[in-house]
């Protein structure tokens, strides 16, 4: 399953071949900074992740590299890092199943086909599992989380 709301991004994975049960989960770029909507995300980000470990399938969750910096707003902020904290808790909850759960953040120049070649290697077994990877340079010089 795919959950995007960007338009190019989401076209752009859309054509993915994925494995069955497999989760690609796009923040919402436009996060308002209110607790709602920050729960509202990463609760869909819960359920929706539930359903992948069910199922077997990996999860890659994508996010703007700047929000986890801070850039970008409060509320894209909590919802970038508690992406980043599910997912490495998450990776150690399945390890053994050998589900890989790991996190793309995008830099502001990553290409769509950037994009597409590291979510369906992230979705490989035997892969990085609990991962942060990082596209672009924007994250370079900064104190990174």
């Amino acid at each position: 399953m795919i959950r995007a709301e960007d338009g190019d991004l989401a076209d752009a994975l859309t054509s993915l071949s994925l494995p069955d049960g497999a989760l690609v989960f796009v923040a919402n770029a436009a996060v308002s900074d209110g607790w709602t909507a920050v729960l509202d995300e990463l609760t869909a980000a819960y359920e929706l992740s539930q359903t992948a470990v069910r199922a077997g399938g990996p999860i890659v969750y994508l996010l703007e590299s700047d929000d986890l910096l801070g850039r970008r707003g409060i509320g894209s902020a909590m919802v970038a890092c508690g992406l980043l904290s599910a997912a490495r808790t998450l990776a150690l909850e399945t390890a053994r199943a050998g589900v890989p759960v790991n996190v793309l953040a995008l830099g502001a120049t990553t290409t769509r086909d950037s994009v597409r070649f590291w979510v369906e290697s992230l979705c490989r077994p035997n892969g990085p599992n609990g991962e942060l990877i990082r596209l672009g340079a924007d994250h370079l010089g900064k104190a990174l989380p």
